[in-house]
């Protein structure tokens, strides 16, 4: 949280996410094996991008804390970030 710089906030805004979908899978999916989780997703498009915008959740949790610690460039990568995962999640929404 000391650094302040726009490669780290893509960096933290593209991981974010990652973990979220994974922690979402402990949740919800554990009974599954990770593969069985991911053919689901495969299967089902509209699960996948609901997942998808429910692990953002993560990514507005590391853009409250790094506004609220006037690091504005990180903020600034993760905001980047979370928009080019809004837009894949709609393109999935509408084209898939």
């Amino acid at each position: 949280m000391k650094k302040d710089n726009l490669k780290l906030g893509l960096l933290l805004g593209f991981l974010a996410p990652v973990i979220g979908i994974f922690g979402y899978y402990l949740w919800k999916f554990r009974l599954f094996t990770l593969n069985e989780f991911f053919q689901v997703l495969n299967m089902q498009k509209s699960l996948l991008s609901g997942i998808i915008s429910i692990a953002l959740i993560a990514n507005a949790i590391l853009f409250t804390l790094y506004i609220n610690e006037h690091k504005d460039k990180t903020a600034k990568g993760i905001f980047i970030a979370t928009c080019i995962y809004a837009l894949i999640t709609l393109g999935f929404k509408w084209f898939a």
